[in-house]
């Protein structure tokens, strides 16, 4: 099995101490990007997949744990355009 395999599959149960930049490997390998914004942007950041499909998320601070419904509304994203397989 493969890092992003293990990865995934860690993703996909939902754990509680997801962090951001995991999350960011994840959706890279999806081949999303994030879209960057201007100087007022704060904490929100948008990633958008070649079919232009956009996840918008705050990114978490101080700490780099995402909260729980943060990772389920990425997993039914992902499912809904097709990225991940629905179970």
């Amino acid at each position: 099995m493969s890092r992003f395999e293990k990865l995934q599959r860690r993703f996909l149960s939902v754990p509680k101490d997801f962090t951001w930049e995991e999350l960011v490997k994840i959706l890279s390998a999806f081949g999303y990007e994030e879209i960057i914004a201007g100087k007022t942007g704060g904490s929100r950041r948008k990633f958008k997949d070649s079919n232009n499909n956009i996840i918008s998320l705050h990114k978490p601070h101080p700490s780099s744990i995402l909260k729980e419904y943060t990772i389920s509304d990425v997993i039914n994203h992902l499912k809904i355009n097709g990225h991940i397989k629905h179970e």
